[in-house]
């Protein structure tokens, strides 16, 4: 369809929260500062609560590419969209505490619709 992007790229973010963090971590997606928003290639990104507890939340994210994607990682807007989160985790390491939660990327290229 002319005038739309094609997603070509996906990265899923799995994150395992602390039961006592969940709240937290939900907060600070539905308060996010949308800095991801202004960064070229980027499509739209959705966040996906586990239904069972000991489940990870998934952040996926979807770009134009992975070039697009990894210009996100090391940008400004990427620890601008993170520092809540990144400042939790620096509080919790200060305190001697097991982090509230932990992510690993898996990233994706799409291959068909």
């Amino acid at each position: 369809m002319e005038g739309t992007v094609e997603v070509r790229f996906v990265a899923i973010n799995r994150i395992h929260c602390r039961d006592d963090y969940r709240a937290r971590f939900e907060e600070l997606f539905q308060s996010r500062a949308h800095a991801i928003d202004r960064m070229p290639g980027f499509c739209g990104m959705q966040v996906l609560r586990p239904q069972k507890p000991d489940e990870p939340y998934l952040v996926m994210s979807f770009w134009e590419s992975e070039d697009a994607f990894r210009q996100w990682v090391g940008s400004p807007e990427f620890l601008e969209g993170h520092k809540r989160g990144f400042d939790d985790l620096r509080a919790a390491r200060e305190r001697g505490e097991e982090p509230p939660m932990t992510s690993a990327f898996v990233t994706y290229e799409v291959i068909a619709r």
